[in-house]
């Protein structure tokens, strides 16, 4: 029986040691009556407290620790694929990039190119002792390709590389006064190399270029080049040197490799890609200087109805109103807020786009299937979503105030988006975790979904599927079987989703990988393997490499290089996947060399077409398509409703007309106002 001993009134001790209660004052518990003399003076007391507090919550960290181990035994345990080559690179790598029958490779000092067949070095750049960050290649066919390449200063290279031979043909945002250069944040390259797309900033602003790419006219000046036969015997003997060199690739002592050669200076000049558009963030929006909606009106020049939002008649007045309403409400909550005032440069994010119903073209203009006819962009913080057409005319005026042809204007700030390996489908992902599909052949959105988890979105990928690779229109009373759209979902605490979108039911969402308890399994990147369906390549902080199966939410396959050696930089891997060959270039270092600058890396490749992939991501065979009579009430509206689009799409070519005619009632009426004003004045 346990006895309760209370001599004073309960009260809160003070921190300090000399306020505390005497032994004979002080009020516990004693489970033992007989043990009342023997009870420990403070402060031991409290510290055996303590002592028992750390305790128990490191058995718990044990117990959580052991069940989760125990988990993992019961789960199936991946199969290891281990590298089936592997070469050496001068320098640290920092970029790969892989076009036709080369693999190119950025270093700390300069640009290297490999063979694919044999993994010999052929050719390197080190002229400017500059560290290439990124690269972006571009088969032109006939052993000639072109290169984009990012450094360290920001600087974006225009490179050659024809006969095994690199040339440097020019430095797009290069200016004479080191002051006003600006530095590459992103450089896209279009489907078929058509257009480029350059992203840039300076202290202040940003703005994004972009480019049309003359394909054609390089390849035919690679060929009428007088130093083309130069750089074939400079290849060729470049290549015994190589060949002799990469026996020594596997000692341990990188000194007895043979320098690189310096790349063959081939007279050779190139057309320059030509500048198309320039886009820049939308201004604020401030307060109208319209007296009447007329005047707002008149002020629209095309047939948008839904733009940035600029033509409007809120006053400057009311502006400053509605904010001091609002912060006089909420002034608590914007004290952090108003501590950062200084507005720095954004980024956008921006995809080049097929033609589709969703880019209004002008009647009459002839649009290729493989050819971009526009680009989506979004910046930061920005709810609108705008396109562009990239239709202008190539002696046209850059305008640096463009306007975008198509707003889509979003509930909440756009964080990500992404557009699917066919063209055919873009995904938007909001800061408030809302996740919108859209079909871009058919104009509507496929599904829109949110995860209800407090969650950050990072990323979104669209996954390959068997029956989303058909982009063909329906033929009228035939409708293929529904595709089933797959997003994958990456947030900022590592989290996995996948969003299901069937054309004819509902969307689904379901959690693939959960937050991960140890820091070190936290994902830093997620690559969808399009050779195979529902595949998607997972790098780990802890330097795993593995392959998942999203539709078991199982790990399969783990990609495993020799103990000797570690993933170079976990938190950002240096790798590129071939689309074309399917395999996996992956960068690696030796472990000693892991926390230092390392004099060689070593490029590891895994050939997905040596592991049973094929048994482990089956293809979804191809449904047969249906006739109308066996289709279900809900697929007959949804070819009829297709139909019924197809047939209003010649209303489209009547809406300038429309928008004139509005136009001009709305000058007549101005008009009609002002001469009754004007005779109102002399009585």
């Amino acid at each position: 029986m346990a006895v309760y001993i209370r001599k004073h009134p309960l009260e809160i001790p003070l921190p300090s040691e000399k306020d505390w209660l005497k032994d004979d004052e002080e009020d516990f518990f004693l489970q033992d009556p007989e043990r009342e003399r023997d009870a420990l003076p403070q402060p031991v007391r409290m510290a055996t407290k303590l002592v028992m507090l750390v305790f128990e919550n490191a058995m718990e960290i044990i117990e959580r620790r052991e069940m989760l181990r125990e988990a993992e035994k019961l789960k199936v345990q991946p199969t290891k694929c281990f590298a089936t080559a592997e070469f050496q690179v001068t320098g640290t790598a920092t970029c790969l990039a892989v076009s036709g029958k080369y693999i190119f490779v950025g270093l700390s000092m300069g640009l290297a190119a490999f063979k694919v067949s044999d993994y010999t070095e052929v050719c390197v750049w080190d002229e400017v002792k500059t560290e290439i960050c990124a690269i972006r290649a571009l088969d032109l066919g006939n052993e000639g390709h072109i290169l984009f390449a990012v450094d360290e200063m920001g600087l974006v290279c225009l490179f050659c590389f024809h006969k095994e031979s690199f040339l440097l043909a020019k430095i797009l945002n290069e200016v004479e006064d080191i002051s006003k250069r600006s530095a590459c944040v992103e450089v896209v390259l279009s489907p078929g190399g058509d257009y480029a797309g350059v992203l840039l900033q300076d202290s202040t602003k940003a703005w994004l270029e972009i480019y049309r790419l003359p394909k054609d006219s390089w390849l035919k000046e690679m060929e009428e080049s007088p130093g083309a036969a130069e750089g074939l015997t400079f290849g060729e003997r470049r290549l015994s040197r190589a060949s002799a060199k990469s026996l020594e690739l596997h000692k341990d002592v990188p000194a007895q490799m043979e320098s690189p050669v310096a790349a063959n200076k081939v007279d050779l000049k190139l057309s320059l890609p030509v500048l198309l558009l320039i886009v820049k963030p939308p201004k604020p929006i401030t307060g109208s200087s319209f007296k009447t909606p007329l005047d707002a009106l008149k002020k629209v020049d095309d047939d948008s109805v839904l733009g940035l939002g600029h033509n409007h008649l809120i006053k400057d007045s009311q502006w400053e109103q509605w904010e001091a309403i609002f912060r006089s409400m909420y002034r608590e909550y914007l004290e952090a807020e108003d501590e950062s005032t200084e507005e720095m440069a954004r980024h956008a994010t921006f995809h080049f786009l097929l033609p589709s119903q969703i880019l209004q073209v002008q009647p009459g203009m002839k649009l290729q299937p493989d050819i971009p006819a526009g680009i989506s962009v979004h910046w930061d913080g920005s709810h609108n979503l705008c396109f562009y057409l990239l239709n202008h005319s190539l002696k046209e005026k850059v305008d640096s105030d463009l306007n975008p042809d198509v707003v889509w204007p979003c509930a909440a700030p756009i964080v990500c988006s992404a557009v699917s390996s066919c063209s055919r489908y873009l995904a938007l992902a909001c800061e408030d975790a809302t996740i919108t599909i859209w079909d871009k052949q058919l104009g509507y959105p496929l599904s829109v979904t949110t995860i209800l988890e407090e969650r950050l979105i990072r990323s979104i990928h669209f996954l390959r599927s068997s029956a989303v690779a058909s982009d063909e229109t329906p033929r009228p009373g035939t409708d293929p079987a529904c595709p089933i759209v797959q997003l994958l979902v990456l947030c900022t605490d590592s989290a996995l989703y996948l969003v299901k979108a069937p054309r004819a039911e509902k969307s689904s969402i379901t959690l693939l990988a959960d937050r991960p308890q140890d820091p070190n399994l936290a994902v830093s990147a997620v690559v969808p393997v399009l050779a195979f369906p529902s595949a998607v390549l997972v790098f780990s902080w802890n330097g795993k490499v593995s392959l998942m199966n999203t539709d078991t939410s199982q790990i399969v396959y783990c990609f495993i290089i020799p103990p000797s050696h570690a993933v170079a930089s976990p938190w950002q891997p240096v790798f590129t996947v071939d689309s074309v060959n399917w395999y996996l270039l992956l960068r690696g270092d030796k472990q000693q060399q892991a926390d230092a600058l390392a004099s060689h890396s070593t490029i590891f490749l895994f050939d997905f077409n040596s592991y049973p992939l094929k048994e482990a991501f089956p293809k979804e065979p191809d449904l047969p398509l249906k006739s109308s009579q066996n289709l279900t009430w809900f697929e007959r509206c949804n070819i009829f409703l297709h139909d019924r689009q197809q047939s209003l799409l010649g209303l489209r070519e009547q809406l300038p007309e429309f928008w004139t005619r509005l136009q001009t009632q709305a000058a007549a009426m101005d008009e009609e106002r002002e001469k009754k004003k004007g005779q109102k004045k002399p009585q």
